[in-house]
């Protein structure tokens, strides 16, 4: 009778062992216990090899595809049903489950994957999910490569993906991030893989393991300023490249390029309104260095980019800003920055330098503080709670609002994300 409790006390141990596995490969492998019967309980794949028509009867069996730590995750698994799980091993014990078909081991790697994604890892997280089929991994890695395209194409893990993967990243039309930034992080690809072939990092190699790729980037999308200050200088572009791309931009009659040449769509920035109403008196709305706070919570995970903010209710004027981003006490983005308000009620946006992923069921706090013309307009009937496409915000006061900004009234009209 299967017992996990009863199986974990054999787990790793040489009492009874039937088979014994070397695992990991050549002068790096371990030799590893293991119990046919319990392997094959859990496993179709190891009960095919012991069981099946053509049942391994050696008592070693070599895998030098498997790493032995994620292994020995496998077999603690199938011996006591456990998941210990760790970020430096949990790729390889995907595979490991992948390879030996044990979906509830593959699928607790898939959400420890998904809980850990960030900017930093998600292209080779990316890379690895095309790599073993996960859909859901796949969609979720968009999601962040695209919101935060700039932090992940400048990340040192952009540069390890294989080139297929950064065909297919350079191609996305959805990237929010100017075209000089991915045309660096190809550049800097192309480095990493003249290192990686052993090659010496000239523009000719550079070229050559870039291929087809360097003709996806949509050089001619940059500003003027942008190409002579960048790829104009990189070495990798030809003379006859550089020189016919300047006289696309400032000529009347322009030649062909090989580039693209239509501006990729980015991500369109909702916005959360969580008043109904504006409104100005003449002795209000005044900052004076007070901070405007207010704490949200979201049912889904987005990326904060922004706020919207009011501005005067007299005339054109320009305020100083520093908006905030905080969880939990810890700050996790800010921004000083100034804008300019035209005297109307609208919103006036303020960015945040790099989106922000928020989490689900948490409550963040957004302050601003502003320096300007103290008399602005202000929200009223605010709503605790605001339905905004596919996502719902929950909105509670601050306690770090010393200027009168919560919930019914005040400033911090909207959350500008993306979904």
């Amino acid at each position: 009778m299967y017992s996990p409790f009863r199986n974990a006390l054999m787990f790793n141990n040489e009492l009874m062992a039937d088979v014994h596995f070397i695992v990991g490969p050549a002068g790096a492998s371990k030799k590893v216990p293991a119990h046919k019967y319990i392997l094959a309980v859990g496993s179709s794949v190891f009960y095919a090899m012991f069981y099946g028509d053509l049942a391994e009867v050696k008592s070693e069996i070599h895998i030098p595809d498997v790493e032995p730590a994620a292994f020995l995750i496998l077999l603690k698994y199938l011996y006591s049903d456990e998941i210990d799980l760790e970020a430096d091993t949990v790729l390889a014990t995907l595979y490991a489950a992948k390879k030996y078909i044990v979906p509830a081991l593959a699928k607790a790697c898939v959400n420890f994957l998904e809980t850990s994604l960030e900017a930093k890892n998600a292209c080779v997280l990316l890379s690895q999910s095309r790599l073993f089929e996960e859909p859901d991994l796949t969609l979720r890695c968009w999601e962040v490569i695209d919101a935060q395209a700039e932090l992940a194409l400048k990340s040192e893990g952009f540069c390890e993906i294989d080139l297929q993967t950064l065909e297919i990243i350079v191609t996305r039309e959805t990237l929010n991030t100017k075209e000089d930034v991915v045309f660096e992080a190809v550049v800097n690809w192309a480095e990493a893989e003249c290192k990686r072939q052993g090659l010496p990092v000239t523009p000719t190699n550079k070229r050559n393991v870039l291929g087809k790729a360097l003709y996806l980037v949509r050089i001619p999308t940059m500003t003027l300023e942008e190409f002579a200050n960048g790829a104009a200088q990189s070495d990798i572009l030809t003379l006859e490249e550089t020189r016919s791309i300047f006289l696309w931009y400032t000529a009347a009659n322009k030649p062909q390029l090989e580039f693209p040449l239509v501006k990729r769509k980015g991500l369109a920035p909702q916005r959360c309104h969580r008043f109904q109403s504006s409104a100005y008196r003449s002795n209000q709305w005044r900052y004076r260095g007070r901070c405007d706070s207010i704490q949200f919570a979201v049912d889904k995970r987005i990326f904060i980019a922004g706020l919207g903010l009011y501005g005067s209710s007299c005339g054109k004027a320009e305020y100083s800003v520093k908006i905030e981003l905080k969880r939990q006490g810890v700050v996790l983005a800010q921004n000083l920055t100034k804008f300019v308000s035209d005297g109307s009620s609208n919103t006036f946006s303020v960015w945040f330098e790099h989106p922000v992923q928020v989490e689900q069921d948490t409550f963040y706090t957004v302050s601003a503080i502003l320096d300007g013309n103290e008399l602005s307009y202000f929200g009223q009937e605010g709503m605790t709670e605001v339905q905004c496409g596919k996502v719902t915000f929950q909105f509670q006061c601050s306690s770090d609002s010393t200027n009168g900004t919560g919930v019914q009234g005040g400033q911090i009209p909207e959350l500008i994300f993306y979904a």
